[in-house]
């Protein structure tokens, strides 16, 4: 469902008025905020229940909460990092994991001697050939992969045959094709970055 994937952002601009000790607010103050109509809000969020009252709105401490249950913020899904380049290294550092139903306990890469004294969160960096031994006894349910694309099947194979099916999937490879059981969310930077392109070639962004 497409309202899904509005879920994240209502959940991100009801924090913000949280933050600024604002209790209620109605659908039309609130597409004001996030460029939704006020029927397109109202629509997405009668899909889970009728959280406002009319003349009154919507309770922003409630309503927030109501849809961070919707999107599991509390489940503390453990979470592995498979690959620590830069990107990796930038996730594993900046990401919030525990703020939106994750929590990070263990990060991947291939043995060197520069991983050896990395910790990031408190966490060391475990060579790839010991991802069978730690999977079984701290039993992650969710991998984020920031691996090469060659590298990333056989990566995927073993995960699977880990019981891991669940991924964040910043590498090109096409998990779905191989594995259509797996959950999968894709993340295509360079996509988003065309996206920006079309948005200025198109909309007059430069003059």
């Amino acid at each position: 469902m497409s309202v899904i994937k509005r879920l994240p952002r209502y959940y991100r601009f009801l924090g913000e008025l949280k933050k600024k000790d604002i209790s209620r607010i109605s659908s039309r103050e609130l597409s004001q905020m996030m460029g939704f109509t006020a029927s397109q809000i109202r629509q997405d969020l009668n899909c889970f229940g009728g959280f406002g009252q009319q003349g009154y709105g919507y309770n922003v401490d409630q309503l927030r909460t109501e849809i961070g249950s919707i999107l599991g913020v509390d489940n503390g899904f453990k979470t592995i990092i498979i690959g620590c380049g830069n990107l990796g290294k930038a996730i594993a550092s900046h990401m919030a994991f525990e703020d939106r139903g994750f929590e990070l306990v263990g990060i991947f890469d291939k043995r060197s001697e520069e991983m050896q004294d990395i910790r990031i969160k408190g966490i060391s960096i475990s060579p790839i050939e010991d991802l069978e031994i730690y999977c079984r006894e701290v039993e992650p349910v969710v991998a984020v992969l920031c691996t090469p694309t060659t590298a990333t099947p056989d990566i995927v194979d073993r995960l699977i045959n880990l019981g891991i099916t669940n991924f964040w999937n910043f590498s090109h490879y096409d998990i779905n094709s191989v594995y259509p059981q797996a959950n999968v969310e894709n993340v295509h930077l360079n996509d988003s970055l065309m996206t920006l392109s079309y948005q200025i070639t198109n909309n007059g962004g430069v003059e």
